[in-house]
């Protein structure tokens, strides 16, 4: 029994490294978990993308390294820059409407007292339902002859519009889409950035005698610079990847009015069996992206104080 104990008593104790990975190995399996749906879902796509723009493959025949030749075609191609211009244009009208509209959205949610958690679940419902279901839906709002808009236009006697077949307006209301679609999460995110201002800012700004509109200017904005800054970051990467409203609503018509940069590199690879310029659109794509990603870490790093 002696010899039991002494053996027992030199046993070696586990290091402090060892407690440390025994207490976090579930951590760490988690975490190979995530890392390997990474991998396989977003960096090796991305990888395969950069190959693919450099070669001439079909994903029938054995795949031929062609330099920049897809690119020179891409360029040439009559709808590349009408793509890069209606990319650009719906980022920028909706960074005019979807980036105010959700902001305001929440000011005024933060700023009432009653029937607040009901108004919050009215204006995330657009963000539960699937895309496909709400861009039918305003298939539906759209349409020439019976849409709601148009009867409403019809009501205050004014003319009806041609909401997705005119050049003029087609581009509007895809954007006007995305901006419902997506006003939920956008307000949801700004009425918790309001809700950590401490409210002795509000009352030390009534007792000087300022309204709302001068509380929002000096008081609201200043506190939620950046938050405003990296919401208007992610928008534009998630505007300039717009892709499902003019595939399901104009099929980037009319006459190329409403063809992104997406739905070109789409066409491409599904429609015209040219998967290396849809690579080489794709990587356009993502070198431009890769800025605005660059911009929002850095600043995503900042201190909010």
């Amino acid at each position: 029994m002696n010899v039991v104990a002494i053996g027992a008593g030199r046993r070696r104790a586990p290091t402090a490294r060892g407690r440390f990975v025994r207490r976090n190995l579930t951590a760490y399996g988690f975490l190979c978990g995530a890392l390997i749906c990474f991998a396989f879902f977003s960096w090796y796509p991305m990888i395969r993308e950069v190959f693919l723009s450099f070669q001439k493959n079909n994903f029938v025949s054995a795949p031929k390294w062609v330099g920049f030749d897809n690119f020179r075609a891409v360029f040439a191609d009559s709808a590349f820059w009408p793509a890069w211009i209606n990319t650009a244009e719906f980022t920028l009208l909706a960074l005019v409407i979807g980036y105010v509209v959700p902001f305001a959205s929440a000011v005024v949610l933060n700023e009432l007292r009653h029937a607040r958690a009901y108004l919050r679940f009215v204006v995330y419902l657009p963000v539960m339902l699937p895309p496909a279901v709400s861009v039918l839906l305003f298939k539906w709002f759209y349409d020439p002859g019976q849409g709601l808009f148009n009867q409403i236009l019809a009501f205050f006697h004014l003319p009806a519009l041609s909401w997705l077949d005119s050049g003029s307006t087609a581009l509007v209301s895809l954007v006007i889409v995305s901006t419902w679609m997506n006003l939920g999460s956008g307000t949801l995110i700004y009425l918790a950035a309001l809700q950590t201002i401490p409210g002795e800012l509000y009352e030390a700004a009534e007792l000087d005698g300022a309204g709302i509109v001068k509380r929002l200017r000096h008081v609201t904005i200043p506190q939620t610079k950046l938050i405003l800054f990296v919401m208007l970051l992610l928008q534009i990467i998630a505007t300039m990847q717009v892709f499902i409203e003019p595939f399901m609503l104009t099929g980037g018509g009319p006459e190329n009015a409403t063809v992104t940069v997406a739905y070109l590199m789409y066409q491409y690879a599904f429609n015209f069996g040219n998967f290396g310029g849809g690579g080489a659109l794709g990587l356009m794509l993502m070198i431009v992206l890769m800025v605005f990603s660059v911009a929002y870490l850095r600043v995503a790093r900042e201190d909010p104080r």
